[in-house]
């Protein structure tokens, strides 16, 4: 690996926040970053548009080491059980649309150097 080159990369995506929550009224959308590994393609990191830390402790503990080359759904019910608030539905929005921005990239990438 070139002295540059890093062995993950950065995803983001975003949904809008419920209207009448804290993330509304300070961010108006529900945002998270991912950081995943270019290899095995789990999440090493990760980090969402929530006000408190520990919400942010919480979810990031929830989402590393999940294979994001995998279906989404174990990742999605993980989250139904383990996380009771308004903004459920938004985080996980947030979580396909940088899912499918993921695999897109992947799919860019492998037809880039098959050519």
């Amino acid at each position: 690996m070139a002295q540059n080159e890093l062995s993950s990369v950065l995803v983001t995506a975003y949904a809008k926040a419920p209207q009448g929550t804290a993330m509304y009224e300070v961010y108006k959308h529900a945002g998270i970053v991912l950081e995943i590994n270019s290899t095995n393609h789990k999440i090493i990191n990760a980090e969402f548009t929530f006000i408190t830390g520990l919400t942010q402790n919480f979810f990031k503990r929830l989402m590393i080491g999940f294979d994001m080359s995998t279906d989404l759904q174990g990742l999605i019910n993980r989250i139904e059980k383990h996380y009771f608030a308004p903004s459920t539905t938004a985080v996980i929005v947030a979580l396909k649309g940088a899912h499918k921005r993921y695999h897109e990239k992947l799919k860019q990438l492998e037809e880039g150097e098959s050519n």
